[in-house]
């Protein structure tokens, strides 16, 4: 099982991007399951969000918080905290909205520079087109059908271009 954990803000669309991808990878194949949901105090803009995602072959039925993960994706560099590579499993990665690399196991993506630049209020999708790119679990197309599915029509576009942009900026 591939595990993930998100982790924005009120209002960053944390739970969205779990939503999306848990919903991407389940659209590929019938053969494909997922389970997405959030964690979170007070519900108030800007407070911290936690968001889960979990992908396999066979069903998942575990509706626990994810204690070990596969990739652990920052929305808000103010969330990261060292503590947070206790989270990892062996040879897990942590993908951070940041301008600096923070150190080992860590790959750093400017998605608010990109999201301003589409002028999207939230860096979610922009953050899940490079979570396609390190990842592997979902490819970009896998991503478009779950923004087609989901998402309301006038945001779709902008969104895809998101994805596609950030996926094609992660490795240069």
């Amino acid at each position: 099982m591939t595990e993930m954990i998100g982790l924005g803000r009120g209002g960053q669309g944390a739970f969205t991007a779990a939503k999306l991808l848990g919903a991407a990878y389940a659209l590929k194949d019938e053969n494909d399951y997922s389970l997405a949901f959030p964690s979170f105090g007070p519900e108030r803009r800007g407070a911290p969000v936690r968001a889960f995602t979990k992908l396999d072959t066979r069903p998942v039925l575990d509706r626990s918080e994810t204690s070990k993960a596969d990739y652990i994706i920052i929305l808000d560099e103010t969330l990261y905290s060292d503590q947070l590579h206790s989270l990892l499993k062996p040879g897990g990665k942590i993908l951070i909205n940041s301008k600096r690399k923070k150190g080992e196991n860590i790959l750093a993506f400017d998605g608010s520079f990109l999201s301003e630049a589409l002028h999207l209020p939230t860096v979610n999708t922009v953050m899940l087109g490079a979570v396609s790119s390190i990842s592997g679990v979902v490819t970009v197309n896998d991503l478009f059908q779950a923004i087609d599915t989901y998402m309301p029509p006038k945001i779709r576009e902008k969104n895809k271009q998101a994805v596609m942009d950030a996926a094609g900026e992660v490795f240069k």
